[in-house]
Protein backbone atom coordinates (compact mmCIF):
# COMPACT_ATOMS: atom_id res chain seq x y z
CA UNK A 1 0.00 0.00 0.00
CA UNK A 2 1.38 3.43 -0.95
CA UNK A 3 1.42 6.92 0.45
CA UNK A 4 -1.53 8.14 -1.23
CA UNK A 5 -3.80 4.94 -0.83
CA UNK A 6 -2.71 5.33 3.17
CA UNK A 7 -3.62 8.81 3.38
CA UNK A 8 -7.13 8.43 1.39
CA UNK A 9 -8.27 5.57 3.83
CA UNK A 10 -6.59 7.72 6.57
CA UNK A 11 -8.91 10.51 5.65
CA UNK A 12 -12.22 8.24 4.77
CA UNK A 13 -11.94 6.54 8.46
CA UNK A 14 -11.47 10.10 9.95
CA UNK A 15 -14.62 11.42 8.38
CA UNK A 16 -16.63 7.93 9.04
CA UNK A 17 -15.53 8.88 12.55
CA UNK A 18 -16.73 12.49 12.88
CA UNK A 19 -20.27 11.65 11.46
CA UNK A 20 -20.67 8.03 13.92
CA UNK A 21 -23.01 8.04 17.02
CA UNK A 22 -20.67 4.53 18.15
CA UNK A 23 -17.36 3.24 17.57
CA UNK A 24 -16.30 -0.02 19.21
CA UNK A 25 -12.66 -1.49 18.76
CA UNK A 26 -11.92 -5.44 19.04
CA UNK A 27 -9.70 -7.78 18.98
CA UNK A 28 -10.38 -9.69 16.32
CA UNK A 29 -7.15 -11.97 16.85
CA UNK A 30 -7.87 -15.83 16.80
CA UNK A 31 -11.07 -16.02 15.25
CA UNK A 32 -11.85 -17.80 12.05
CA UNK A 33 -12.70 -16.30 8.66
CA UNK A 34 -16.88 -18.29 9.22
CA UNK A 35 -16.85 -16.46 12.08
CA UNK A 36 -15.98 -13.32 10.80
CA UNK A 37 -18.17 -13.14 7.71
CA UNK A 38 -21.21 -13.73 10.36
CA UNK A 39 -20.00 -11.19 12.58
CA UNK A 40 -19.55 -8.83 9.35
CA UNK A 41 -23.05 -9.99 8.18
CA UNK A 42 -24.70 -9.69 11.50
CA UNK A 43 -23.19 -6.09 11.47
CA UNK A 44 -24.42 -5.26 8.05
CA UNK A 45 -28.24 -5.90 8.86
CA UNK A 46 -28.39 -3.38 11.83
CA UNK A 47 -26.35 -0.56 9.58
CA UNK A 48 -23.17 -1.42 11.03
CA UNK A 49 -19.67 -1.16 9.01
CA UNK A 50 -17.20 -3.60 10.61
CA UNK A 51 -13.44 -3.02 9.15
CA UNK A 52 -9.96 -4.16 10.43
CA UNK A 53 -7.79 -1.14 10.37
CA UNK A 54 -4.07 -0.63 10.57
CA UNK A 55 -3.25 0.73 14.14
CA UNK A 56 -1.20 3.74 13.01
CA UNK A 57 -3.57 4.82 10.34
CA UNK A 58 -6.80 4.19 12.92
CA UNK A 59 -4.69 6.12 15.43
CA UNK A 60 -3.97 9.15 12.57
CA UNK A 61 -7.78 9.11 11.29
CA UNK A 62 -8.92 9.48 15.23
CA UNK A 63 -6.82 12.37 16.10
CA UNK A 64 -9.18 15.51 16.11
CA UNK A 65 -12.37 13.34 16.17
CA UNK A 66 -14.81 12.22 18.79
CA UNK A 67 -13.25 9.15 18.54
CA UNK A 68 -10.03 9.88 20.04
CA UNK A 69 -9.72 8.35 23.03
CA UNK A 70 -9.37 5.17 21.26
CA UNK A 71 -5.87 5.53 20.10
CA UNK A 72 -5.08 4.09 23.66
CA UNK A 73 -6.44 0.97 22.18
CA UNK A 74 -4.41 1.13 18.93
CA UNK A 75 -2.51 -2.68 19.80
CA UNK A 76 -2.53 -5.61 17.90
CA UNK A 77 -4.99 -6.94 15.70
CA UNK A 78 -7.58 -4.25 15.62
CA UNK A 79 -11.24 -4.20 14.14
CA UNK A 80 -13.61 -1.37 14.69
CA UNK A 81 -16.83 -1.67 14.31
CA UNK A 82 -19.06 2.33 13.03
CA UNK A 83 -22.66 2.64 13.87
CA UNK A 84 -24.24 5.53 12.29
CA UNK A 85 -27.77 5.35 14.09
CA UNK A 86 -28.26 2.86 16.57
CA UNK A 87 -25.50 2.55 19.52
CA UNK A 88 -27.29 -0.54 20.83
CA UNK A 89 -27.51 -3.25 18.16
CA UNK A 90 -23.67 -2.94 17.83
CA UNK A 91 -23.20 -3.05 21.54
CA UNK A 92 -25.58 -6.29 21.69
CA UNK A 93 -24.24 -7.90 18.51
CA UNK A 94 -20.15 -7.40 19.68
CA UNK A 95 -20.89 -8.39 23.31
CA UNK A 96 -22.98 -11.78 22.05
CA UNK A 97 -20.04 -12.42 19.92
CA UNK A 98 -17.76 -11.58 22.78
CA UNK A 99 -19.23 -14.28 24.84
CA UNK A 100 -19.76 -16.90 22.11
CA UNK A 101 -16.51 -16.69 20.86
CA UNK A 102 -13.44 -17.21 23.74
CA UNK A 103 -11.06 -15.75 20.94
CA UNK A 104 -12.66 -12.55 20.18
CA UNK A 105 -11.91 -9.24 22.66
CA UNK A 106 -13.37 -6.28 22.57
CA UNK A 107 -11.52 -3.25 24.08
CA UNK A 108 -12.91 -0.58 24.43
CA UNK A 109 -15.85 1.98 22.42
CA UNK A 110 -17.42 5.47 21.96
CA UNK A 111 -20.49 6.91 22.25
CA UNK A 112 -21.20 10.61 21.18
CA UNK A 113 -17.49 11.24 21.89
CA UNK A 114 -17.65 9.54 25.28
CA UNK A 115 -15.56 6.84 26.11
CA UNK A 116 -16.76 4.06 27.05
CA UNK A 117 -15.04 0.42 28.86
CA UNK A 118 -15.84 -2.89 28.15
CA UNK A 119 -17.99 -3.22 31.48
CA UNK A 120 -19.58 0.34 30.09
CA UNK A 121 -20.41 -1.58 26.31
CA UNK A 122 -21.89 -4.71 28.40
CA UNK A 123 -24.44 -2.58 30.22
CA UNK A 124 -25.06 -0.93 26.81
CA UNK A 125 -25.96 -4.23 24.99
CA UNK A 126 -27.84 -4.84 28.36
CA UNK A 127 -30.11 -1.89 27.26
CA UNK A 128 -33.49 -2.65 25.26
CA UNK A 129 -32.78 -1.41 21.32
CA UNK A 130 -34.48 1.75 19.98
CA UNK A 131 -37.83 0.31 18.36
CA UNK A 132 -38.52 -1.35 21.77
CA UNK A 133 -38.09 1.89 23.58
CA UNK A 134 -40.68 3.83 21.03
CA UNK A 135 -42.96 0.81 21.31
CA UNK A 136 -43.12 1.14 25.18
CA UNK A 137 -43.08 4.89 25.26
CA UNK A 138 -46.44 4.51 22.42
CA UNK A 139 -48.14 1.65 24.69
CA UNK A 140 -47.40 4.64 27.87
CA UNK A 141 -49.40 7.54 25.49
CA UNK A 142 -51.92 4.88 24.41
CA UNK A 143 -52.72 3.83 28.30
CA UNK A 144 -54.78 6.83 29.04
CA UNK A 145 -57.05 7.05 26.08
CA UNK A 146 -57.77 3.50 26.26
CA UNK A 147 -58.73 3.68 29.36
CA UNK A 148 -60.91 6.90 29.23
CA UNK A 149 -62.72 4.61 26.14
CA UNK A 150 -63.59 1.99 28.41
CA UNK A 151 -64.59 3.77 30.82
CA UNK A 152 -66.87 6.03 28.97
CA UNK A 153 -68.03 2.86 27.68
CA UNK A 154 -69.35 0.90 30.47
CA UNK A 155 -71.61 4.31 31.44
CA UNK A 156 -74.01 3.57 28.37
CA UNK A 157 -73.50 -0.52 29.40
CA UNK A 158 -73.93 0.06 32.91
CA UNK A 159 -77.32 2.21 32.33
CA UNK A 160 -78.38 -0.95 29.90
CA UNK A 161 -77.69 -3.33 32.48
CA UNK A 162 -79.76 -1.15 35.06
CA UNK A 163 -82.79 -1.12 32.74
CA UNK A 164 -82.70 -4.95 32.20
CA UNK A 165 -82.48 -5.35 35.82
CA UNK A 166 -85.93 -2.99 36.40
CA UNK A 167 -87.60 -4.76 33.34
CA UNK A 168 -87.00 -7.99 34.98
CA UNK A 169 -88.22 -7.21 37.74
CA UNK A 170 -91.91 -5.78 36.41
CA UNK A 171 -92.18 -8.62 34.77
CA UNK A 172 -91.50 -11.46 37.79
Amino acid sequence: MNRTEKEQIVQELSERLKNTVAAFVADYRGINVEQATQLRRELTQVGVEYRVVKNNLLKLAAKGTPAESLQDFCAGPTAIALSGADPVAPAKILSKFAKDVEAFELKAGVLSGNPLTVAEITALADLPSREELLAKALSCMNAPISNFVGTMAAIPRSLVQVLDAIGQTKAA
